[in-house]
């Protein structure tokens, strides 16, 4: 298969994909991998497939297709494609948990000398790796490469990337639990899927509906919580995203929790029961316990600089400072402060974030 065909046939997939013929466009693609004998053409379905794959969740597939890709960049000696499938070996190790692996895959895109299309990409390495870090529970790092990754899509204007880096931040506002921007973020998502989004993916309307949902459940707003969870389920349902559709079941979950449904309640009645009995008069135990928590906010730095009391305890207004260490907004406003107190840098102007 030659390079014109080659390309007629990835289009041809395109197309199917597009139009929800998910299986058939695969096929389409599987053939021209087999087939074709243009290098970049075989790169270039490497990406589709590897893209199919990610939003079927199909992860072990997709990281299959990315190692193939980078034998497939090293043939053609390109640094662009060289980052570009280093990117996509990053993302699938992402979406696996491997999450040193992702950092490590993402500080090799960031060191590698390549054009202006390679630092396009660099938005994209820094959500990754944000994503990691914040898998990890490193969350200043993690802001960190979310501010960066804002910054790249502000200057490059892309809204794609905005999108993708506001489901993030809504995320990682939901695990430190501040749960008014834990509910910004996936609001301005949907927004940028409204205004920019006609020739989108719908998974981009789908992943800011899911994050909204998380948010509202929080915040007890249970009815605007099932509604985005309900128009998240059904975009998941329809394009076969079934780790989308594993997140929706458990929001439902919690939604009917928060609403004391009878048998759910009944349900989580027993495991409290579980619970007290287990640690009845085992006080030395519980004392361990605590201390360990402590310990641990203390390692991940989840405390506030200011008042000292821990964060993602309890539903907090945050701030974070342009070093990307973050505090309760109310002790930034009653205190005041010349500079950081955990690295003592002099500006307090607020981040992107």
């Amino acid at each position: 298969m030659g390079q014109d065909q080659t390309k007629h046939q990835i289009e041809k997939g395109l197309h199917l994909y597009q139009s929800n013929q998910t299986e058939k466009a695969l096929r389409v693609w599987m053939r021209v991998l087999e087939k074709s004998a243009d290098p970049a053409g075989r790169f270039r379905v490497l990406g589709c497939l590897i893209t199919a794959h990610a939003e079927m969740g199909r992860y072990k597939d997709m990281l299959k297709f990315a190692v193939v890709q980078i034998d497939t960049a090293r043939e053609l000696e390109d640094p662009d494609y060289l980052t570009e499938s280093y990117l996509n070996l990053a993302r699938s190790n992402e979406k696996l948990c491997e999450f040193q692996k992702t950092i490590s895959y993402c500080k090799t895109c960031l060191n590698m000398q390549g054009t202006t299309v390679s630092l396009q990409l660099n938005g994209q390495v820094s959500l990754s790796m944000g994503n990691a870090f914040l898998g990890l529970s490193i969350f200043q790092k993690a802001l960190e490469c979310f501010e960066k990754a804002l910054r790249y899509a502000h200057n490059n204007d892309d809204k794609m990337l905005e999108c993708r880096v506001c489901c993030s931040l809504g995320n990682f506002y939901t695990q430190i639990k501040d749960y008014e921007k834990a509910l910004f973020f996936p609001c301005k998502a949907a927004e940028l899927v409204n205004d920019y989004g006609k020739g989108w993916s719908l998974k981009y309307r789908a992943m800011s509906q899911y994050h909204m949902a998380v948010a509202y459940r929080k915040l007890g707003r249970l009815a605007d919580a099932m509604d985005c969870c309900e128009e998240s389920m059904k975009i998941a349902l329809q394009h076969g995203d079934r780790p989308l559709q594993a997140l929706c079941l458990l929001c439902f979950a919690d939604i009917h929790r928060s609403r004391k449904d009878v048998q759910l309640g009944l349900l989580k009645l027993h495991c409290l029961c579980e619970r007290i009995y287990r640690t009845k008069e085992q006080q030395r135990e519980l004392r361990d316990h605590v201390v360990k928590f402590h310990e641990c906010v203390e390692e991940m730095e989840l405390y506030c600089g200011m008042c000292g009391e821990s964060i993602g305890e309890k539903n907090n207004q945050l701030q974070a400072l342009p070093c990307s260490h973050f505090f309760h907004l109310k002790c930034l406003q009653t205190n005041g402060t010349r500079g950081c107190p955990n690295c003592r840098r002099l500006s307090v102007k607020p981040g992107y974030v």
